[in-house]
């Protein structure tokens, strides 16, 4: 995903890179000295699904443009920073937070923003059982997944009361976007024709982008599919630099719509663009042409963000009583050696001096390298090197068998073949998939591939749930360990490896939960409460262990973190948290 994950940051952090035309104009005019001192030029791979922040699931779109909540994470440091809120309050007994809004406040329509706001998008929307949405998950504490109370204290402060103390709580809702309650009220209390909230619907991709309020530093000027969405600087932004002046500064940010990473690349050389994310392959053809192109390189180190390979283990069956699964490859897949020999018949090294050009590193963990609850292989974590022979020698204790042609065949003489289901748009991850399609042949498994779009993938993983294998990333930070909550907890909304049954979805049958699941729900329920640092990290080496141990899911290689963004752009403070525009606030284009 590039699957997420951590939901609230997806739209700021994806890899805008490229530009197309214009209506009416060929794409060198935005090359121009007037467009270059207005307007940034950027790209996404793919449309966005909708512009209704609850209910998106996609990586791609804007609203990491259009929306923001009382605070956000520093894309340097990751410390909490105040944005609609100007402070909070947390009380003795860690149960109560109280945030004071700032004043004078504004939508992108010019109607005041308040508290009511506030209570209207978690208590209307967020803890709605009516609304299904994601964020409700980052919401739940304790082991009973019981939520928090909001209520109004006046028309600048809003308390939360939480039924235990929760470690994340500042850094999950805080951050979550405020929605109009002016604007959205209505759509959430009508109903439709099979009574489904309006709100459900509200807001689609084809809605007049005059109708769709904000309160983040820009607007929807205009979108058209498989073509570019252009926003426009919100007048209404609260915010304004130390003069006094209003910001965001820059009026314009056209993103252009381009599945290709390739064509991506021509865009950026050919001068169409203001920035692309540098690939590993791209880098030494790209590090060339810096001084030529006006353009630097910024370099965050390893990504935040995990690569992996996994299994579907899913073992129930949808409400036509087939399994989303062949049973007969689900037993392999649920097959604890066949999980480790995949894993040691892997070549991570060939991937990273391969696929990445070296410029990467090894991954082993489900915890970003950057997080303080990262556990080090030197520090006890589990890890597997590529060993053919140790993968071979598993498989055969475990009942599967070779034939004369060295094919692998289990214990009732079937053929071990699957297929790996990848995206399309990322051509390194096509790549990875192709090697360990040619790594697996060595110890007898065939793998077909399936590439796919991203948005097709992400159905066929969390709502068809026919998949087989899948390679696949978190493509966000991951500081806080409970941000990958919806992935690992058994009933998260994320939990793709053996995803259950989901509120408004058709209803599964036989679905199943492993005891090692169960321990790392125990885990991440422990590590919300426990605000002892030491304490919480070691809660979270445990889950790191039982991962490694496990292997639903195999870490690859972590990619080091390349953006090229042209000279022009002023004030760029580039992390591999948060990428190049984070603080798009601040951004100036030099004319």
């Amino acid at each position: 995903m590039a699957i997420v994950f951590q939901p609230l940051y997806l739209a700021v952090i994806l890899a805008l890179s490229s530009c197309l035309l214009l209506t009416g104009c060929h794409p060198a005019q935005f090359t121009t000295q007037q467009a270059q001192g207005s307007q940034l030029v950027l790209a996404t791979p793919g449309d966005p699904k909708t512009f209704n922040y609850a209910v998106n699931t996609s990586l791609y779109g804007p609203l990491g443009y259009l929306y923001v909540g009382m605070l956000r994470e520093n894309g340097l440091t990751a410390e909490l920073e105040p944005v609609l809120a100007e402070s909070w309050r947390i009380s003795p007994d860690k149960r109560q937070v109280t945030f004071t809004l700032r004043a004078g406040l504004e939508w992108s329509d010019g109607q005041p923003l308040t508290a009511d706001d506030v209570l209207f998008s978690y208590q209307d929307i967020y803890l709605n059982p009516a609304i299904p949405t994601v964020y409700r998950d980052f919401l739940r504490i304790g082991r009973a997944g019981k939520l928090p109370t909001v209520q109004k204290l006046d028309q600048q402060r809003v308390e939360f009361t939480l039924p235990e103390p929760f470690a994340p709580f500042l850094r999950n809702a805080g951050t979550l976007a405020i929605l109009p309650a002016h604007a959205l009220r209505d759509s959430v209390l009508a109903t439709d024709g099979k009574g489904n909230s309006r709100f459900l619907s509200t807001w689609g991709t084809g809605t007049n982008p005059q109708e769709i309020i904000g309160n983040g530093p820009y607007r929807i000027e205009s979108y058209e599919p498989g073509q570019r969405l252009i926003l426009r600087r919100n007048p209404h932004y609260w915010r304004s630099d130390t003069q006094g002046n209003p910001q965001p500064y820059i009026e314009r940010l056209v993103q252009q719509i381009i599945s290709s990473t390739d064509d991506q690349l021509l865009r950026f050389r050919s001068g169409e663009l203001d920035s692309i994310k540098v690939r590993s392959e791209a880098f030494s053809l790209l590090k060339g042409e810096e001084k030529r192109g006006k353009y630097s390189i910024y370099n965050g180190g390893p990504e935040a963000s995990i690569r992996f390979v996994g299994f579907n283990l899913n073992q129930a069956r949808n409400a036509q009583g087939e399994p989303f699964v062949d049973p007969i490859k689900s037993r392999w897949f649920n097959t604890l050696a066949f999980r480790q020999a995949v894993a040691y018949a892997i070549d991570r090294e060939r991937i990273k001096n391969s696929v990445y050009q070296g410029l990467g590193e090894l991954q082993h963990s489900p915890i970003a390298i950057q997080s303080p609850y990262y556990l080090s292989p030197e520090d006890g974590l589990k890890i597997y090197t590529h060993d053919p022979q140790k993968a071979k020698q598993l498989l055969l204790e475990a009942g599967f068998q070779y034939n004369s042609a060295q094919e692998l065949l289990d214990g009732q003489g079937n053929r071990v073949k699957f297929t790996i289901l990848v995206k399309s748009e990322e051509k390194a991850r096509v790549d990875t998939a192709v090697q360990i399609q040619q790594d697996l042949s060595q110890i007898g498994i065939r793998a077909d591939l399936q590439v796919l779009s991203f948005n097709t993938v992400l159905q066929k993983l969390l709502d068809h749930r026919d998949w087989e294998c899948y390679v696949g990333a978190f493509e966000v930070g991951m500081i806080e360990p409970h941000n990958i909550f919806l992935f690992w907890y058994s009933g998260g909304s994320f939990h793709q490896f053996n995803q259950g049954p989901q509120p408004g979805a058709a209803p599964i049958e036989g679905w199943r939960v492993s005891d090692w699941e169960r321990e790392i729900d125990n885990l991440f329920i422990a590590g919300v409460k426990e605000l002892d640092e030491n304490k919480r990290k070691a809660i979270y080496d445990q889950f790191q262990q039982i991962v490694a141990e496990q292997a639903p899911v195999f870490f690859l290689v972590n990619p080091l973190s390349f953006q090229a963004v042209r000279d022009r752009v002023q004030n760029l403070k580039f992390s591999a948290l948060r990428g190049a525009f984070w603080n798009i606030e601040e951004l100036s284009i030099l004319k």
